[in-house]
């Protein structure tokens, strides 16, 4: 899958419960038309990398609402939860990853609270990323 959204929140590194690094995150994926609200329909996935060396510390300094680019193996995985009822569920694998654009950070900016918010210019990021 390839795929072009938005960090929801800083990505987490961890070990597995065989000792390997995984760092996890997740992006938002706006598509569509704008509705009458002026907002798109939003998909949110779940992103597991394996990445090391340089292109880990590049992906865990990136700040929640980076633009990202991801390239990624699918896999539907099925599994019993606590409930009883089975479940389906996507699990994305990544295999590159460029960043695309940063936030702008609210300090630079002369507007204070939700102005800042919706006012914020990106600042594109250039080389960064695994490709």
């Amino acid at each position: 899958m390839n795929l072009i959204g938005r960090l929801v929140d800083t990505p987490v590194l961890s070990p597995t419960s065989t000792g390997r690094d995984v760092i996890r995150y997740g992006i938002a994926v706006s598509t569509g038309p704008r509705g009458e609200d002026g907002n798109r329909a939003t998909s949110f996935f779940n992103i597991a990398s394996f990445q090391t060396g340089p292109q880990q510390e590049v992906l865990l300094s990136l700040p929640k609402g980076t633009q990202i680019y991801v390239e990624a193996d699918a896999k539907m995985d099925t599994y019993q939860g606590q409930d009883g009822v089975n479940r389906t569920q996507l699990n994305l694998l990544q295999r590159n990853f460029e960043a695309l654009a940063r936030p702008r950070n609210n300090s630079e900016s002369s507007t204070t609270g939700a102005e800042s918010e919706t006012n914020s210019v990106e600042e594109p990021l250039s080389g960064m990323g695994a490709s």
